[in-house]
């Protein structure tokens, strides 16, 4: 249960993660699963491929389809909703830091 409870909790940690990298710069799954290990999440793209449409189909992010060496790569970037909401999320990680600590 506890794995459970964490992967919940730590699936919202990777929605801001994503949204603050993708404002930073377009990014790609690939590019997105090694940042993320980096950080110690331990995500395979089976489970960040539908993260990252799931928070397009919310507006969140857009998709961008480029050509790098011959294969087509989707690059993601923050629209309008997606700034306003890492906005809101980093206000509500504050203050929630600041309680906690």
């Amino acid at each position: 249960m506890e794995d459970k409870v964490l992967r919940k909790l730590f699936l919202g940690f990777i929605h801001i993660h994503i949204l603050h990298h993708a404002e930073e710069h377009p990014i790609y799954g690939a590019w997105m699963v090694e940042e993320l290990k980096e950080h110690g999440y331990d995500i395979s793209s089976g489970t960040l491929y539908p993260i990252l449409h799931s928070m397009e189909s919310d507006g969140l992010l857009k998709k961008e389809e480029r050509n790098v060496e011959g294969k087509i790569r989707k690059y993601y970037t923050t629209t309008d909703k997606g700034s306003e909401v890492l906005i809101e999320s980093r206000n509500k990680a504050y203050e929630l830091f600041k309680e906690i600590y």
